[in-house]
């Protein structure tokens, strides 16, 4: 969510199956996925106090919302600046909270978002179209940034 209270936005999660490691929404998840740089020897995990940091099999960085004490080290520590600081927020808006995994709420969350941000699909994975697969039920487009040339 973003730390403007005027500007409400819909957040999302969808867990495929039984979910261990706390509550995490759809963007919390794409962002470890997609932009962390996954550090050989991350910072962000070196510096957590609470051990709520760490790399899974593939190398993603995983938090664990049960053990995590929000005190924000990990974003101050990134040198790439993947660590959002509304990851850290607790009490969200139940009522701009949907389930992807159901069809209504997905349909209710796509409607809630700002035009043109998120649709429902039958598209399959497609690197070429920088289309990812983020879960069974949820693919993230990742947009490539390229600077000006001189």
């Amino acid at each position: 969510m973003t730390q403007n209270p005027s500007l409400m936005l819909p957040e999302a999660l969808c867990y495929s199956s039984a979910n261990t490691n706390g509550l995490k929404t759809i963007r919390e998840l794409a962002t470890f996925r997609f932009t962390c740089r996954r550090c050989e020897d991350a910072p962000c995990i070196a510096v957590c106090p609470a051990d709520a940091l760490e790399k899974d099999e593939e190398g993603v960085i995983m938090r664990h919302t049960n053990l995590c004490v929000s005190c924000k080290s990990c974003v101050t520590i990134c040198p790439f600046g993947t660590m959002m600081t509304d990851f850290f927020i607790h009490h969200r808006n139940k009522d701009l909270l949907y389930d992807l995994c159901d069809h209504e709420e997905a349909r209710k969350f796509v409607e809630a978002c700002p035009p043109g941000t998120a649709m429902l699909t039958d598209r399959k994975e497609n690197p070429e179209e920088h289309i990812y697969k983020l879960n069974e039920k949820v693919l993230i487009r990742e947009y490539i940034y390229e600077t000006e040339k001189e």
